[in-house]
């Protein structure tokens, strides 16, 4: 090592981060000579095993005589379809999140009198602890809301005389309390954010017990805290879609391997918003936005499929949009011919795009959603079923209903807290066991050399 010359802090850490490529570098090939299952996929891309859960089922695709058949994509709720559920609600005019909270949370579909007390209760939560938006929030504001909502929940732990307790009825208080109190931290993380450093004025409207879930964001979100009803039930809908999505995905299952240590409630919450934000999860949905800002500066005629063609395998070949490669939005773990939660929110956008600004660009990811399969199949040499997913369709609703690109995961994580309520509730009822994978040691045992002697 050069330990010559390292004036400055990143000098030094240039330094060292040369010695450490050195000695860090695995043989890919290693993997499929030990037969290790990267990502805890097996083989065929499949998930391993690692629990049973009643909460929700991911169906994408049948196995038949060991090879995958695609199929079109289900998301069942506690045994409810996820298409059902939205129908009722937009059938009858009405907000359903606060429903899939209670039916993901206690397994059951609540009656009206269960439901309308349960609104209660959570509106009840709603609130933040007295000096809690001062002192947490606003004197240490954060550039990123999901970095700030990880912190304001590990935060609430001081402020709770039973963080440790993890009986049911302490845990299903601290469930309902945080997916109360969600969507409050993630506009008071906001306002910080606009104040320090966008130089904003700082908003804070009070709540609105009254209000739903979605109702409430709108109404807290914008400065005249005027929504129309067309927009509220929008957002309920993509709540209900976020909510959950089967144990393993990344943040669900980092909520129950943290659940399994025995850790806190709040510090399992607080690792899955972490996990939630990376691009590969739940920040695809940001990443979808710049990606589509990207098509829009590229591509001059937005009907021209070959235009798009052209530049979507420009991204692929990593020499346009962030050089990852990349579709966002496009593909899915799990989901084959479709993804029901693009399929729902794609015809629910439809009806509030059409006739306005958004049409144009709905109908621009239209295209961007038909020919990257083709386009993916001609540049990889792959044959594979690919669909979009529900990030492909999101951050343009998000976009109608006037929420700043920032907030597009920290909703996805507002939406999502109601899974992870769930699935650690389970883990800790049922799951009985620290999850703790394997990894197979390839280094070759050395002699010590004494320092003196290097």
């Amino acid at each position: 090592m050069n330990k010559a010359g390292y004036s400055t802090k990143q000098q030094a850490i240039n330094i060292l981060c040369e010695e450490f490529t050195k000695y860090n570098h695995i043989d890919s090939k290693l993997y499929k000579h030990f037969d290790v299952k990267r990502g805890l996929r097996n083989a065929d891309g499949t998930g391993v095993l690692a629990g049973l859960t009643q909460i929700c089922n991911v169906h994408g695709y049948v196995v038949n005589e060991g090879e995958r058949e695609p199929i079109e994509g289900e998301l069942i709720y506690r045994g409810n379809n996820i298409k059902d559920i939205v129908n009722d609600c937009v059938n009858n005019n009405r907000f359903g999140y606060e429903e899939t909270i209670y039916l993901l949370l206690f397994g059951v579909l609540p009656d009206k009198q269960e439901l309308d007390y349960f609104k209660q209760v959570l509106a009840m939560y709603r609130e933040l602890p007295d000096g809690f938006v001062e002192d947490v929030i606003l004197k240490i504001p954060s550039k990123n809301i999901m970095n700030k909502m990880a912190s304001s929940i590990l935060a609430l732990y001081t402020y709770d005389d039973y963080a440790d307790s993890t009986t049911i009825e302490q845990e299903l208080r601290k469930a309902i309390e945080i997916i109360a109190k969600m969507p409050t931290i993630m506009i008071s993380a906001y306002q910080a954010k606009r104040k320090n450093f966008d130089n904003q004025s700082l908003i804070l409207h009070p709540l609105r017990k009254e209000e739903s879930i979605a109702e409430s964001i709108l109404s807290t979100l914008r400065l005249d805290r005027s929504y129309t009803p067309e927009e509220a039930h929008l957002l309920d809908i993509m709540l209900i879609l976020h909510a959950e999505h089967g144990g393993g995905n990344n943040s669900t299952f980092t909520c129950r391997t943290l659940t399994s240590s025995g850790t806190d409630a709040y510090s399992a919450y607080a690792g899955a918003i972490g996990s939630l934000k990376g691009p590969r999860h739940g920040g695809a949905n940001a990443k979808v936005s710049e990606m589509v800002h990207c098509i829009e500066n590229g591509v001059k005629d937005w009907n021209d499929d070959e235009e798009i063609a052209a530049f979507l395998e420009k991204i692929i070949r990593k020499e346009e949009g962030d050089g990852s490669g990349l579709v966002y939005g496009m593909g899915h773990a799990v989901y084959t011919k479709s993804d029901p939660r693009a399929v729902i929110l794609k015809a629910n956008a439809m009806k509030l795009a059409k006739g306005t600004e958004f049409e144009a660009q709905f109908n621009l990811l239209e295209r961007v959603e038909k020919l990257t399969p083709g386009v993916f199949a001609k540049v990889k040499q792959v044959d594979k079923v690919m669909s979009a997913n529900v990030d492909l369709y999101s951050g343009l609703v998000y976009r109608m209903l006037g929420i700043p690109d920032e907030l597009f995961t920290p909703l996805f994580a507002t939406a999502r807290i109601t899974g992870w309520a769930a699935h650690r509730m389970e883990e800790l009822l049922t799951g009985g066991k620290i999850i703790r994978p394997a990894y197979k040691a390839i280094t070759k045992r050395k002699e010590y050399v004494p320092l003196e002697q290097r």
